[in-house]
């Protein structure tokens, strides 16, 4: 032993094998392994024990959250808060749905209000006069077809063959009385034929009074011949009939018998089948059939109204955006209400009437000369045991509807 080896001092156990050597001669944190692991073979590399092919080192499974050490990304735990597989609470859930209950109520809400200002009102429709009847029970409505061929042109009055009359007449009238119990409405067709007293111009027929004094003094000669208060009057044209049964997709009616009249452009067969808004406005004016043609034509009015009502009405027409808002904007084109008269009362209306309501006509016999021609004499006796019912807001008497 030389001299040098007998001045150096003393190693521990494996101080005599060489270090790996550091690149960064870097300090190694405790715990680190003394020898670096061997480089992988590109062949050799493993995919969490298996040989994976195109090369690369050897994948380290990913740790979690709680794992120790670094390197890695970390997986979420499902079961943790926060984690990718965290399902929405029942609480959540309920909030998601009441908010989206609380968007469409909002958007319903408005859009009541935006029909309700985009409806056309009738001054002094139903002006208060002197010896007026008083309030009665429940809701009394006067609803007016009118013959007005406002906004059709020179083609569309041809092909719907509502000729070219100048003026503005009552084509159908009816009284609608909607209790305030909530039993069953009850239509009462008034034929425009009828002779009765118009205030202040004598005996003429009903439709005279529109022609003579417009919707206000139609409604005062109804009130005083009928004794009901009217509460709300809601009046449409031609064109505005036409829009409501197309905005709908048209109006399933049962045809009793066949019917072809030229004047009104109809051409129907026996049977159930829907009806477009020409062939609907054809049904209602058509005085063909039946051995009293005014007669039958009340009765095919008060069937189209029931039918046309109650689908507008339906959910399958009222939720969907594409038949409720071309409906919405056709019926406020198309009718004139009195000024107190708004949205809401319309659709309470249209409810009441999809209720089946009770439908019947103002009992009559035999015809009267009135206003230079013939008129329907109303049955007096039966008129006003029906008046009186509805005044009370009584159900009509069942002889009165069997006698009709």
């Amino acid at each position: 032993m030389s001299q040098e080896d007998r001045t150096r001092p003393m190693r521990s156990p494996g101080e005599g094998r060489p270090l790996p050597p550091q690149g960064d001669d870097r300090l190694r944190s405790a715990g680190a392994p003394a020898h670096q692991a061997p480089p992988a073979t590109p062949s050799k590399g493993r995919v969490y024990g298996r040989e994976r092919s195109g090369g690369g080192g050897a994948v380290r499974p990913l740790k979690s959250h709680g794992g120790s050490g670094g390197g890695g990304t970390a997986l979420p735990n499902p079961r943790r808060p926060g984690g990718g597989g965290r399902r929405p609470s029942g609480r959540t859930i309920v909030r998601i749905v009441a908010g989206v209950l609380v968007a469409l109520l909002v958007a319903a809400v408005g859009m009541l209000f935006w029909i309700d200002s985009r409806l056309q009102g009738i001054d002094g429709v139903l002006d208060d006069y002197d010896g007026r009847v008083d309030d009665t029970p429940g809701t009394n409505w006067l609803l007016v077809g009118s013959d007005s061929r406002k906004g059709l042109s020179a083609a569309e009055r041809k092909k719907l063959a509502t000729g070219r009359a100048a003026g503005q007449r009552t084509d159908s009238m009816m009284l609608v009385h909607i209790p305030e119990g909530g039993d069953r409405p009850t239509v009462v067709s008034l034929p425009r034929d009828s002779a009765v007293t118009v205030p202040g111009k004598g005996r003429n027929k009903l439709n005279a009074a529109y022609s003579m004094g417009g919707p206000r003094l139609l409604v005062r000669t109804v009130e005083e011949n009928t004794g009901l208060r009217i509460d709300n009057y809601m009046e449409i044209g031609f064109a505005g009939f036409v829009d409501i049964v197309d905005a709908v997709g048209g109006v399933e009616m049962n045809i009793r018998t066949d019917i072809h009249d030229p004047k009104a452009g109809l051409d129907l067969k026996k049977g159930t089948q829907e009806l477009t808004g020409a062939q609907a406005l054809g049904y209602v004016r058509t005085r063909k059939g039946g051995a009293l043609p005014d007669f039958e034509r009340t009765k095919r009015q008060r069937q189209f109204l029931s039918a046309v009502v109650k689908k507008a009405a339906s959910p399958g027409v009222l939720v969907n955006p594409f038949t409720s808002i071309p409906l919405a904007m056709s019926a406020t084109e198309a009718v004139t209400v009195d000024p107190g008269t708004g949205v809401f009362d319309m659709l309470s209306l249209g409810l009441a009437m999809g209720d089946s309501p009770v439908t019947t006509v103002v009992p009559f016999g035999g015809n009267e000369i009135a206003g230079g021609g013939s008129a329907v004499k109303w049955d007096r006796t039966k008129a006003l045991a029906l008046f009186n019912a509805l005044k009370a807001d009584k159900p009509v008497p069942k002889e009165i509807l069997d006698g009709n």
